[in-house]
């Protein structure tokens, strides 16, 4: 999967999701260090990414509609050490197919995953 790691993650993050095959941008890499959101999602929109952030911004679905974009996935881990959040999101990307959230704005917390899926016809 292609997937943008947003500012707010562990950086390395990149490494550990490119060891599971996925194709992994950062935000540092482009130089969208403190760029507002929608400079962000258009970026990973014109490159067919999904989004991966602790942005709770992104989450709103209102800005971010399922179905207009390649996905977001915001992760909510309980503390936001960098090592924890690391293994939090790995954890989550190992046990999960990605390519079934395309397009779907998805919240990860400890005890639940919310999927909002793009509507159909």
């Amino acid at each position: 999967m292609n997937l943008k790691l947003d500012e707010n993650l562990p950086r390395r993050l990149k490494r550990m999701l490119s060891i599971l095959d996925h194709d992994v941008t950062t935000a540092e890499d482009e130089h969208l260090l403190s760029h507002p959101d929608a400079v962000v999602t258009s970026a990973a929109k014109a490159e067919r990414r999904m989004l991966v952030t602790l942005d709770v911004g992104f989450g709103d679905l209102r800005r971010y509609p399922p179905g207009s974009h390649p996905g977001i996935i915001l992760f909510r881990p309980r503390s936001l050490g960098l090592l924890r959040t690391a293994r939090f999101v790995e954890e989550f990307v190992r046990k999960s197919d990605l390519a079934s959230l395309a397009g779907c704005v998805v919240v990860v917390e400890p005890s639940r995953v919310r999927v909002r899926r793009p509507r159909s016809g």
